[in-house]
């Protein structure tokens, strides 16, 4: 299975602004998600870890010999005095996406399940297709 990996940007600055840089822009960062690709002889199991993400921010689709799977994560946290106003208040977003071939399965009987953070698709393989091997006769 090929697996195409997100874009990443790599630090520019000079390693003097590097430390300032990752002091002074401490954002909550979304990386992309890990996963587990096993073979079962008839079939894939696709394990992504998307803890904190609800169900229902969860998209996969499948589109030519491809199968996307897409997740957004959103965390506010707030923290009020005895008044109510605010002392603290603190909001992060995150997509992300990544994308599988899936030219070798059967897409019609794609199977996907979501428990406690961890998001499972059961992937059939299609039968093999041997060619067909004769032996002409020379008349």
């Amino acid at each position: 299975m090929f697996e195409l990996t997100p874009f990443v940007k790599r630090n520019t600055f000079s390693p003097f602004f590097r430390d300032f840089e990752d002091d002074f822009f401490k954002f909550p960062q979304v990386a992309d998600f890990k996963t587990d690709i096993k073979d079962l002889g008839n079939e894939i199991r696709l394990e992504a870890d998307l803890p904190g993400v609800k169900k229902e921010n969860i998209k996969i689709d499948i589109e030519n010999k491809f199968l996307t799977i897409s997740a957004e994560r959103k965390d506010e946290k707030d923290e009020k005095d005895e008044k109510g106003n605010f002392l603290k208040r603190e909001r992060s977003y995150g997509s992300f996406s990544r994308s599988f071939d899936i030219s070798g399965i059967k897409t019609e009987d794609i199977t996907a399940k979501y428990v406690d953070g961890v998001l499972t698709l059961t992937l059939p393989k299609k039968d093999k297709e041997l060619p067909e091997k004769r032996t002409l006769e020379i008349e």
